[in-house]
């Protein structure tokens, strides 16, 4: 797995073919010239106020934000949402989904795809006139199985999210959890995209332990590797 650095992001070669990860949490394929972005999960701060609790407005539109970077930096011809696009049903809201609305028609020549999560299947895809394709995992292209799930496909390298992986960071007086990228011998994770979501750890020990993957952590705008490929 070779690594080259540019700005805020890595080129990794995985499974024979170059990802570019980015410090926006998600990957860009430059051959298929696909971006692939993980647990989204707009309109989670909408779920979350419609329980009571006060939490900030503005996660879709910082999200809608870090797409629109993306877009500009790599110029893809297709999205891949690899699950959990909206968080939940209060996710309709009319202000999150005029605000997805404006963004895809800003960028309406891009081929978009959904491959449907778990929390796409509870809170209900995004509205038809959003212009997407919504597949189930796992969906083959290139040399890539495109998942929302992690697993193994015979055949192809699976690239899921729904895991949220973060590594901690720990010194003597403090702990921080980093979101990060990890990539196995058959199959890799990326981070969750949302800006305002959890995640779980891959430290040894941790609920999604990375074994002996690859770690690439997310930090003050850079892709760094905490654990580089062993092979």
């Amino acid at each position: 797995m070779n690594v080259r650095r540019d700005a805020s992001t890595l080129t990794v070669t995985v499974h024979g073919h170059d990802l570019i990860l980015s410090a926006h949490r998600a990957a860009f394929d430059p051959a298929l010239k696909l971006l692939l972005v993980a647990d989204a999960h707009f309109g989670k701060d909408a779920v979350f106020r419609s329980h009571g609790i006060p939490v900030p407005v503005g996660s879709t539109d910082e999200n809608i934000a870090r797409l629109d970077a993306l877009i500009a930096a790599h110029r893809p011809a297709q999205i891949v949402f690899l699950g959990d696009v909206l968080h939940g049903a209060q996710s309709h809201a009319p202000e999150v989904l005029d605000a997805l609305h404006a963004w895809r028609a800003r960028h309406a020549g891009i081929r978009l795809v959904i491959v449907e999560g778990n929390h796409d299947r509870h809170a209900g895809l995004p509205p038809v006139t959003l212009d997407y394709e919504a597949v189930q995992e796992p969906w083959r292209i290139g040399p890539w199985a495109l998942c929302h799930h992690p697993q193994q496909v015979a055949g192809a390298y699976a690239l899921a999210g729904h895991e949220h992986p973060v590594y901690r960071v720990t010194t003597r007086i403090e702990s921080v959890r980093l979101p990060c990228f990890r990539f196995g011998a058959e199959s890799g994770v990326l981070p969750a995209f949302g800006s305002f979501t959890g995640g779980f750890v891959v430290n040894p020990g941790g609920r999604a332990s990375a074994g002996d993957d690859a770690v690439y952590v997310v930090a003050q705008g850079q892709v760094m590797a905490v654990k580089p490929p062993t092979g």
